[in-house]
């Protein structure tokens, strides 16, 4: 009797579940919070074949930018657990936000359930070739010479190119004046054309310019030294202990969506960053790869909404 009606359970629940044990039965769309061209666009379109080949479906970019991330977070949060909506979202939108935003539409820990942390790339510091600096020390020593002089203009407020700037304003005891910008595009174009004496800027967006000399690279905002750049220091190896404003970029879907969606959806994008092809285009880019667990991935985020809590506390970073 008991064999009787344990096959028919496992039939009832095969039944009401033909999607899950069949998944993906359509294509999966993967959500970049961000418009096209940018840093998590790039990776998002290297990806989007690789495992779409291990899915044996489609991968869809949809750009769902604005909001520094929050609208196409916001989205995937709303989206069917079911998955075939994910978001790569970054480390604006998971953790930055968090500590800058007395309010959120969602929240990154109890709303999304992580799947792999794909990249990370520093932010570096820059300047026009005009200025008389070639490194921090002299960056510092001529911001401390003419306080409230010197602009740093960043991708704008409260992203983390503007956390980076007020944490080395804090470290360095520097008056240097924020000037924000809607997006690192008219960012790099003021700063090329000397509209603006610095600014902290993507990497991927900046290395072009510093190889080509029509910028100049002071420090990076990771603790280590990035591979794209190796010549340039780092700003916690140049008087700024502990400094780290790394961006990355990771894979997240609904929660609730089911477990063994999770691990096949892990899979997918884990064999990608491993592949060739995506890391050689990562290099491109400046951007480092990472992978790692889901587990893992929800621990890194935590600790970095944790970290971003004490430096906007600190800075006393506010946009609302």
């Amino acid at each position: 009797m008991f064999v009787r009606f344990l096959v028919v359970a496992l039939l009832a629940l095969a039944a009401a579940s033909p999607a899950l044990a069949q998944y993906p039965t359509r294509p999966v769309r993967v959500i970049v919070p961000y418009p096209a061209g940018g840093g998590a666009d790039l990776l998002g379109r290297a990806m989007a074949d690789p495992v779409g080949e291990k899915l044996g479906q489609s991968v869809v970019i949809d750009n769902r930018g604005g909001a520094t991330g929050m609208i196409g977070a916001e989205l995937t949060v709303k989206s069917p657990p079911d998955g075939y909506t994910a978001v790569l979202g970054s480390s604006a939108e998971l953790a930055l936000n968090v500590a800058v935003y007395s309010k959120m539409p969602y929240s990154p820990e109890r709303d999304l359930a992580p799947i792999t942390l794909i990249a990370t790339s520093p932010i570096v510091l820059t300047v026009h070739p005009s200025m008389p600096t070639r490194n921090v020390k002299e960056f510092v020593a001529l911001a401390k010479k003419q306080p409230g002089v010197i602009g740093y203009a960043t991708a704008g407020a409260g992203s983390p190119h503007h956390v980076a700037g007020e944490w080395m304003k804090l470290l360095a005891k520097i008056d240097i004046i924020h000037v924000p910008y809607k997006g690192g595009g008219p960012q790099l174009i003021d700063l090329m054309g000397g509209h603006v004496h610095s600014g902290f800027l993507a990497l991927p967006v900046v290395a072009p310019h510093v190889k080509s000399g029509r910028l100049r690279a002071l420090a990076a905002t990771s603790l280590k030294r990035s591979p794209a750049i190796p010549d340039v220091p780092t700003l916690d190896e140049s008087g700024m202990p502990g400094l780290d404003v790394t961006q990355w970029w990771g894979v997240l879907v609904p929660a609730r969506t089911p477990r063994d969606v999770v691990t096949k959806l892990h899979a997918a994008f884990a064999d990608a960053v491993r592949a060739a092809g995506v890391r050689a285009r990562m290099a491109e880019l400046g951007a480092e790869p990472v992978g790692g667990s889901p587990e893992q991935f929800g621990d890194f985020i935590r600790a970095e909404i944790a970290k971003y809590r004490k430096v906007v506390q600190e800075t006393k970073i506010a946009v609302d």
